[in-house]
Order: structure tokens, then C-alpha cells, then sequence
């Protein structure tokens, strides 16, 4: 790599932890650790949101479907805004309302202990293999970018988001949010301003040449949840997202940062909306890609995978100093979404386990040590995660896997709280139940491979899992609950 493309690889590198540590000097309380003392700016938390839902997967994933297939998987952005309009009106006011740094104290009101428990240890489990399936997967292009080695990678990123996580608690994460955000869109819109200006024609050839090849289809419009149809991507998005922004940890905490029911509002929409055409600039990267080498097919070694193109372009065809740019954003990707996984784990170990059941009411002193060593703790375990990733055939079914199993149906019993009347055996029962789904959904195809007979096997896309696993839990658990109600009347 050009010295100048190292230099400002290394010079981001550095900036990003340093400006992290910084917040180590401020005095600051549990609470400040946790929700920043609730006084960050709409437009900060936003970004982080929006870096949130970013991780170096899309950065590197989108371009790369696009430019193997078409749009169909720009179907998932349609679904943000609907899934942001029920977490406005419905999810920012409870939490606001319940003013506890946990996503998972609302669920032990409803159902009790056990769902508290058991919801937190789903989180927990699916922040382990989240991050490490992204420091995996950043590792292979950055190996191809950089010639460093993939485990070398992993423990770079992991350390060096670790230290800053650990040290400046939720700030340090939203503000390197913050910044990491723009320098990712920043990227992103040089890249694709770089191809627009080297194919003959400029973006006119590019519409054409995509156009030709169906490249902007967003997909089948056929009512079929069996294979990777509109509708299908579209019902997937909606309950991801309803997830995202209902229960998980790394979205509830930070309605917690802003001053102000209506700043946290703003901060979610803000960071929300931004996704969608920032995932339109990805997805238009590939169909450019693909428009680029049909026009100088020389430039490409034959058989190349779709994956492996975007990476391929910024080493070999963008300017010195843009390829750095590209470098530092793909990191910027990943660290933000690594570094928002550690601050809220750690959230979830003291909230939901230390302070409940190892030492109530803890001094200030001891909360900010128990969080500084769970997020040491979880980061570590995040790096020898994805070093167990190393060698897997398919990275990303394995993540795909272990997050259909671990998110547990939490969703569904979420719902289930807000939008019931069930009771705590009803709540188990259909928890049970949703779960057993899940596994069978989640392992089919394995247990098929492994003898199970072919009647089995899940007749439903695998994107389909969170889908049956939540309505699973929640029609079951609605339904007992009706029945319970007719039988005493």
C-alpha cells in the first residue's frame, strides 16, 4: 500500500482511540458511563444510530450483492421507516418513562425475574458472536487491502475499540460514532464519485449498462416467503428493526442520552431515516462496479467473486489518498458497531446481573470498575470469538445462525408484554414454545445433513426465522391468554 494511504490509516487509527481516551478525563458517575448523563445532542445520538445499523458488513456486503445480483436487498431500508414511526410513538416514551438504563428491567415488570434473565442472556450472547463475525469478516478484505494476517486484524480492532470503549463509557462510543459516521458516507460518496468520473459517459453509461442487465430490480413481487422475494425481505426488515429499536440494548440505551423525550425522538428518527439513503449509495456502488468493468473487463482477474470486487477496486483502481479514505471507513464501520456491542454489554452485566443479584445498590466507585471490567471482559471475548471464526466455510450463515438461536424470540415476548394481557405462565409456555421453532428453523439444514429426513426440513427462507419465531410466541401467549379469560367467564 502507498505510504500516503498507510499514513492516513494509521493517523485515523490513532485520532479515533486518542479522541476516545479523552472522555477517561471527564468526572463522571455510573449513570454518566451508562446514558451520558442524558445530555447529549439529538444530531450525536442519531449519528450513532445510524452507526448502529451500519457495521463493515454493509459497508462491504451491499456493493458487493448489488453488483452480483440487484436491489432486492435495498427492500430492507423501506422497512425503516414504519419500524421508526411504532419506536417513536410507542418504544422512546416507556423507556423514557421507565428512566432505567436497561432494555430488559420493562420485561421483568411484566413477566417477572426469569424474563429479565433469560432476555439479557440472549443479549449478551448475541453481542459475542455479532462482534465477532464482524471483526472476522472485516479481517478477509482488510488481509486482501493490507497483506497483514487475519488474526493480527481481529486483535487490532478489537484492542483498540476496547480501550476507548472501556475508558470514555456511552460518550466516547457516540461521539467516535459521531465522527466515524461521516468519515463512513464520506468514503462512500468518494468512492462512487471516483467511478462516475473513469467510466466513459459518466453516470449516464452507468444507468445504461445497469439497466440493461436488470441490475436495479428490487426483486420478485410474488406473495412467496420460500425464497428472496420483496415481500419477503420487506417482512424481515420490519421485524429486525422492530427488534432493533424495541429490545435490543444498543438502541434503548440511547434514548436514554438524549435531554429530552423529544430529543430522543428526533435523535431516532435522524438516525434511522439516514440509513436508508446512505444503503442506496451502497447498493448503487455495486450496480456502478458492475457498469465500470463490463466497460473495462480487462481491469478484472476472471472469476472473481462479488464480495471480493469492492476491496479489489479501492487497491487497484482508486487514487492514493482516497484508497486510505476507503480504508479508514470500512475500520470506521466496524469499530463503531464493535464498540456500541462493548458500552452496552456492559450496561447489560451491571443493570441486569451484578447490581440485582451479586451486590444491590453498589458505590459509584465499584459500578464504574464492574463496567470498565465488563467491557474488557466482553471485548476480549468478542476477539477470541472471531478468531474462532477463522477457517469457518460461510461466516456470515454461521452469524446468521447463532442470532436466529440467541435473539430467543425476545421480540415476540416483547410484544407479547406491551400488546397482551398474558400472565407469567402464558409468557413461559409460548416462550417455549417460540424457541423450540427457532431451533428448528435455525438448524434444519444441518440436523438434514446430519440424517433428519428431508420431511423435515424448514419449507421457509432462513430470513424467515425471527418472523416465525416472534408471531410463534406472541399469538401463542395471546392466544392462551383469550382462552384463559373465556374459560373463567
Amino acid at each position: 500500500m502507498h505510504i500516503l494511504d498507510l499514513s492516513i490509516f494509521l493517523i485515523y487509527m490513532l485520532a479515533i482511540v486518542g479522541f476516545g481516551i479523552s472522555f477517561l478525563f471527564r468526572k463522571r458517575t455510573a449513570w454518566d458511563f451508562t446514558t451520558g448523563g442524558g445530555r447529549l445532542p439529538a444530531w450525536a445520538i442519531g449519528m450513532s444510530i445510524f452507526a448502529t445499523f451500519v457495521s463493515s458488513i454493509s459497508f462491504l456486503a451491499l456493493p458487493g450483492y448489488a453488483y452480483s445480483t440487484n436491489w432486492n436487498g435495498f427492500v430492507f431500508s423501506f422497512s425503516i421507516p414504519l419500524a421508526a414511526w411504532i419506536a417513536v410513538k410507542y418504544f422512546v416514551p416507556l423507556y423514557r418513562k421507565l428512566q432505567c438504563e436497561s432494555a430488559y428491567f420493562y420485561l421483568e415488570q411484566r413477566f417477572g425475574t426469569w424474563a429479565r434473565i433469560y432476555t439479557s442472556c440472549c443479549y449478551l450472547l448475541t453481542q459475542l458472536a455479532r462482534m465477532g463475525a464482524i471483526m472476522y469478516l472485516l479481517a478477509l478484505p482488510m488481509n486482501a487491502l493490507l497483506g497483514w494476517s487475519i488474526p493480527s486484524i481481529i486483535i487490532l480492532i478489537g484492542v483498540s475499540v476496547v480501550i476507548y470503549a472501556m475508558l470514555g463509557g456511552i460518550e466516547a462510543v457516540i461521539w467516535t460514532d459521531a465522527v466515524q459516521g461521516i468519515i463512513l458516507i464520506g468514503g462512500a460518496l468518494a468512492c462512487l464519485g471516483v467511478i462516475f468520473f473513469e467510466i466513459p459517459d459518466g453516470p449516464a453509461a452507468v444507468f445504461r449498462i445497469a439497466g440493461d442487465a436488470d441490475k436495479f430490480s428490487l426483486g420478485s413481487f410474488k406473495l412467496d416467503f420460500t425464497t428472496s422475494t420483496f415481500w419477503m425481505i420487506l417482512v424481515y426488515g420490519l421485524f429486525i428493526n422492530l427488534q432493533n429499536f424495541g429490545i435490543d440494548q444498543s438502541y434503548v440505551q440511547r434514548y436514554l442520552t438524549a435531554k429530552n423525550e423529544g430529543e430522543a425522538k428526533k435523535a431516532t428518527w435522524w438516525g434511522s431515516l439516514l440509513y436508508v439513503p446512505v444503503s442506496l449509495v451502497f447498493f448503487f456502488i455495486g450496480t456502478a462496479l458492475f457498469a465500470y468493468y463490463e466497460s473495462f473487463p480487462d481491469l478484472l482477474p476472471k472469476g472473481i467473486a462479488g464480495d471480493k470486487v469492492f476491496p479489489y477496486f479501492i487497491v487497484n483502481q482508486l487514487p492514493v489518498g482516497v484508497t486510505g479514505l476507503l480504508i479508514a471507513s470500512i475500520f470506521a464501520a466496524g469499530m463503531s458497531t464493535v464498540s456500541t456491542s462493548i458500552n452496552s454489554s456492559a450496561t447489560v452485566i451491571l443493570s441486569d446481573h451484578f447490581s440485582k443479584y451479586i451486590h444491590p445498590n453498589p458505590s459509584e466507585k465499584l459500578s464504574l470498575r464492574v463496567l470498565r471490567v465488563s467491557s474488557l471482559v466482553m471485548g476480549l471475548l468478542s476477539i477470541v470469538v472471531g478468531l474462532a471464526f477463522n477457517g469457518v466455510s460461510s461466516a456470515l450463515e454461521v452469524w446468521w445462525a447463532l442470532s436466529s438461536i440467541f435473539s430467543g424470540g425476545i421480540l415476540g415476548l416483547f410484544l407479547l408484554g406491551l400488546l397482551s394481557k398474558a400472565k407469567n405462565p402464558q409468557a413461559i409456555f409460548a416462550v417455549f414454545l417460540g424457541v423450540l421453532v427457532i431451533f428448528w428453523m435455525s438448524l434444519s439444514t444441518i440436523l438434514i445433513r446430519n440424517g433428519l429426513p428431508q420431511t423435515f426440513a424448514n419449507p421457509l427462507h432462513a430470513n424467515m426465522t425471527i418472523v416465525i419465531g416472534t408471531l410463534t410466541i406472541f399469538l401463542m401467549g395471546f392466544g392462551l391468554t383469550w382462552v384463559g379469560e373465556k374459560l373463567k367467564t
